[in-house]
């Protein structure tokens, strides 16, 4: 048994004592749409779980929500109604608080510093906590690009943001940031965006440059703030009930599989997020680049919440200085 399976199974084994039968056809979940890279890495996955298993496993993959949002999804997971998920750590860390350090923000000085990050041993021992919090295995962790701001108003200081309905991912540690800004943060899925954008039922939104430029959110802007302001991590989540009815022979294969496929799309967006941020500012909407000193007094006030918070925050720091080179 590898180190990945050994340190995982023995927790994992623990979440029931009714094991299931192995399944061989999976499920696996996703929000994203099919033409996004996290779906396109799904469904990589399932193809080499075919080829590499002889053909005894099979992996369906749902995008779009077809199964439920990821909060639906989670629960799934952890009844063993899901085998398998692509998700937002976002998600995972409204069940488990320490995955909240991910999103310290300007923890990563660009998208390929949080790739580095997102590979160090610190993040991926982190992982070890999901079967005993969460009900799920982590295999390894993925991305989408940094966050930027597109607001339908004119954006020239920090202040500009505040009172702004802003549309979010449901997370604390973002809620906690916009919160900080003085914004008025408000969640709403992703299909929903662009009418809201369109029509006004909202201000701004809290976006990456692939869905601002494939989505065209950029033609309602005033400002498009080009902010960097926090990394996005996926995480490939195995269902514990499922994981615990494996053979450590298929634990070892799935596991290294679907690790390799969701950090593939690291360097997709290593390559990808400069090309799509350039697209964006060649439409000549306002584009306005900032830093950290930009958003200062939200960055402190997120620090001193989430130093009480998150146990990793500081060996996540320790790793982004080491690895900022």
């Amino acid at each position: 048994m590898n180190t990945f399976s050994k340190t995982l199974a023995g927790a994992v084994i623990a979440l029931t004592s009714a094991v299931p039968a192995m399944a061989k056809d999976f499920r696996l979940g996703l929000i994203t749409p099919p033409p996004h890279i996290w779906t396109k890495a799904a469904e990589a996955f399932g193809a080499e779980l075919a080829e590499a298993s002889g053909g005894a496993h099979s992996v369906l993959v749902f995008p779009a929500r077809q199964l439920g949002n990821e909060a639906e999804m989670l629960q799934q997971l952890q009844t063993g109604a899901l085998d398998m998920a692509f998700m937002t750590v976002a998600e995972v860390s409204n069940r488990a608080t320490d995955f909240g350090a991910l999103y310290a923000p300007f923890l990563a000085k660009d998208i390929a510093h949080a790739g580095r990050i997102l590979r160090s041993d610190t993040a991926k021992a982190m992982l070890e906590q999901l079967p005993a919090t969460v009900g799920v295995v982590g295999t390894g962790y993925g991305m989408a690009g940094l966050r930027q701001i597109v607001s339908r108003k004119p954006i020239t200081s920090v202040e500009d943001l505040a009172g702004l309905k802003l549309r979010i991912t449901p997370f604390e540690a973002n809620l906690d940031f916009y919160n900080a800004i003085g914004a008025a943060p408000t969640p709403m899925p992703l299909p929903d965006v662009y009418d809201a954008l369109a029509n006004g039922q909202v201000d701004a939104i809290d976006m990456d440059s692939e869905l601002i430029w494939l989505l065209k959110y950029y033609e309602f802007s005033e400002t498009v703030l080009q902010s960097d302001h926090m990394m996005f991590p996926m995480v490939g989540l195995v269902s514990g009930r499922v994981w615990a009815g494996l053979s450590e022979e298929d634990r070892s294969m799935i596991g290294e599989l679907m690790a390799r496929h969701v950090d593939s799309t690291i360097d997709t967006y290593v390559e990808k997020e400069p090309v799509w941020l350039e697209q964006i500012r060649g439409t000549g909407r306002n584009y306005v680049e900032v830093d950290e000193e930009f958003f200062a007094h939200a960055v402190a006030e997120w620090n001193g919440i989430w130093s009480e918070r998150s146990s990793s925050l500081d060996d996540l720091r320790a790793v982004a200085a080491d690895t900022a080179d």
